[in-house]
């Protein structure tokens, strides 16, 4: 039965929802214990999902295109996703229920399995941009997350990733990005010991990102039509070969006060955020 209350413009197209109180139902298993992240690992893509969390979301994966497998939500979030859920399979659960399943307390009230759909080729994505970020082994899906959204925001055409860096359709990574990670195209490397000529075959201008001052400032490097950035992972920023490939290793300039008081960088995030800024210098789009 719906809620009673509602107007009909609100459900005229969404399926009757299915009303779970077990959270041990077969139904749910893909929204299973959302924080073991060696399970979630394995578990979506065996199965080919991910999970958007959150109305805005949610909403943002289905207007990209990635096809609904199921909704999982509580009551009250259900009439403001009706109009975008269509026929697609919804439970709806309790708070107590929703947290035996998820094994948190999931304050957006929401979730959604979603399809993934096939990755482009780094060369399809190349092909298609002047400014990107490559990811060397950021395994922090926060992180990726968060990096996604500030080259989204600021105009970046594209990210490529290295084998080993995080999933950016993890659940903590879409979330944080706030569903950027579905407005900017990217691909992942299959090779990462050639990535980088790769790149520079396509035409692309190296730029190694590095906390040492004696690097170039990257507002005083003069860029190429195609320019890509590199980060390196959160601890140890970018391996000796990317850094020994790249055409020139550039810096954000430190306060020297900061400096002397033993603040000599910034975390990954934060120079990714102002670093997109100057990527995108000189470019009409900023």
């Amino acid at each position: 039965m719906r809620p009673s209350g509602r107007s009909c413009a609100s459900w005229q197209y969404l399926k009757v929802p299915d009303y779970v109180t077990d959270p041990a139902d077969p139904r749910l298993t893909d929204y299973t214990r959302l924080r073991d992240v060696d399970l979630r690992k394995s578990l979506e893509a065996e199965r080919g999902l991910f999970v958007a969390e959150g109305e805005k979301v949610i909403r943002r994966a289905i207007g990209a295109g990635y096809p609904i497998r199921s909704v999982l939500t509580t009551a009250r979030w259900l009439e403001p996703l009706a109009d975008v859920l269509g026929d697609a399979t919804v439970y709806v659960v309790s708070d107590e229920t929703m947290l035996g399943v998820a094994g948190f307390q999931v304050h957006r009230g929401a979730l959604a399995s979603m399809e993934r759909l096939p990755l482009p080729s780094v060369e399809r994505v190349l092909a298609g941009t002047s400014r990107v970020v490559v990811l060397e082994d950021l395994v922090d899906h926060s992180n990726v997350g968060a990096i996604f959204r500030c080259a989204a925001a600021l105009g970046v055409d594209g990210v490529i990733l290295s084998p080993r860096c995080a999933d950016p359709l993890y659940r903590r990574s879409v979330k944080v990005s706030m569903g950027a990670v579905f407005s900017i195209p990217y691909a992942r490397m299959d090779n990462w010991y050639n990535g980088l000529e790769q790149m520079r075959e396509a035409g692309y201008q190296l730029l190694a990102l590095t906390p040492d001052q004696s690097a170039t400032p990257l507002d005083a490097v003069k860029m190429t039509d195609r320019v890509a950035l590199l980060l390196g992972s959160e601890g140890d920023g970018l391996s000796s070969r990317w850094s020994q490939e790249a055409d020139e290793p550039v810096c954000i300039p430190m306060s020297p006060a900061a400096m002397a008081a033993g603040v000599d960088s910034l975390n990954v995030v934060a120079a990714a955020a102002i670093a997109c800024h100057g990527l995108m210098r000189g470019s009409a789009r900023l």
